[in-house]
């Protein structure tokens, strides 16, 4: 159930802003010109459906940083940040604004102003799964009946993270689970105390963390899950003369085969008489292998997001990135958002999918118009 669309409304740049997408969606542009705020309003939906919104946004600043961030009227009332997307066969979308004025300290918190789930191209009430208002919230159940849902909502948080009773309401489950399963890569800690240079507990790991923090574990798994070869190919591509070696603890002297409890990254080079663990490899290389392990999961998601996952790589590296992030957009969605010109034009050679180019106007994310795709 691919991601058809993105609808963005009032979030920093992108004042206005619908986006089809396809199956491998590589977004590029100069700097500033709304990349990162594109990927990180899909982060945003994810967060709604976890429960985190309002705090995802209280880090970015507060509701008054977070919406858009070009010419407005002073007055607070009637601002909307609106966030939405379609699949297929359904809408969601959230707005929220300010609260009404008070004397709390939680004047900047997003309050939900309105959220509606539809089935169809157009919303209408006899295709409505959930449409909500400020002080009402009404759900279609099972038996297609349009019910209030009878729980008191956090006004901060979506319907969806708060729901209950999935029996009842099936469809929105499902949504909400769909949603939750996206994977977003923008961050991967590679420095001398990141976790991956250390040993990691030994634990089959079919999806590697937002942070990598697991990246031994998730590269045995796909070992393990008959993806070793394909791995070792494109470890041979981007690294030649070196293979992947993952060391387990040593063994416990009790017993006569090996307790494996702790696992470590290792390369095997040539000219070297033992490999070289996460601790003494580089930081480019490091942050491969975790791009290399998200987009060879044996249970791939179906999103995977990345944001400007060239950054620390050589040059070199980007061939062998692009070839794989191709691959992987086979069997799952793929969302890129880079500024390098090397990986664009690899993964639309590779692919035939022509970029989603970006450009700021007055202060306004905006679509070049001679995408294909609008």
């Amino acid at each position: 159930m691919p991601l058809t669309e993105i609808d963005i409304q009032g979030y920093r740049s992108l004042r206005n802003i619908q986006l089809p997408l396809q199956q491998l969606n590589v977004i590029t542009g100069p700097n500033g010109s709304g990349k990162s705020n594109l990927y990180r309003s899909l982060w945003l939906i994810a967060r709604i459906c976890e429960g985190q919104f309002a705090a995802s946004i209280c880090r970015e600043g507060g509701l008054l940083s977070a919406m858009w961030a070009g010419p407005r009227t002073n007055a607070k009332k009637g601002l909307r940040m609106t966030l939405g997307f379609r699949h297929d066969d359904f809408h969601f979308q959230i707005s929220c604004g300010f609260p009404t004025p008070s004397n709390s300290l939680f004047v900047y918190d997003p309050q939900i102003k309105e959220e509606l789930v539809w089935f169809g191209p157009h919303q209408k009430p006899t295709t409505t799964l959930l449409e909500r208002s400020v002080g009402m919230t009404w759900i279609r159940d099972t038996e297609g009946n349009r019910v209030e849902y009878p729980l008191t909502l956090d006004a901060n948080e979506s319907v969806l993270s708060q729901l209950r009773e999935p029996h009842r309401y099936p469809e929105l489950f499902s949504i909400r689970e769909a949603v939750r399963s996206w994977r977003f890569y923008h961050t991967f800690r590679t420095d001398d105390e990141a976790p991956l240079r250390f040993p990691q507990v030994s634990v089959r790991t079919c999806v590697l963390s937002h942070d990598g923090s697991d990246l031994a574990a998730a590269l045995q798994t796909i070992r393990e899950t008959g993806g070793g070869a394909a791995f070792n190919d494109i470890l041979t591509a981007a690294f030649p003369g070196r293979s992947l070696q993952i060391v387990s603890s040593v063994e416990e002297p009790w017993t006569k085969s090996p307790h494996c409890t702790e696992l470590s990254v290792g390369l095997t080079t040539e000219g070297c008489a033992r490999p070289l663990l996460a601790r003494e490899l580089s930081d480019g290389t490091l942050k491969f292998l975790c791009l290399a392990a998200c987009l060879s999961s044996p249970c791939p998601p179906p999103l995977i997001a990345l944001n400007e996952p060239e950054a620390s790589l050589h040059p070199d590296l980007l061939p062998p990135l692009a070839k794989l992030i191709v691959e992987t957009s086979k069997v799952t969605q793929v969302c890129v958002c880079t500024h390098s010109t090397v990986l664009t034009e690899a993964i639309q050679s590779l692919s035939g999918v022509e970029p989603i180019r970006l450009q700021l106007r007055q202060g306004e994310t905006v679509v070049d118009q001679s995408f294909r795709g609008l």
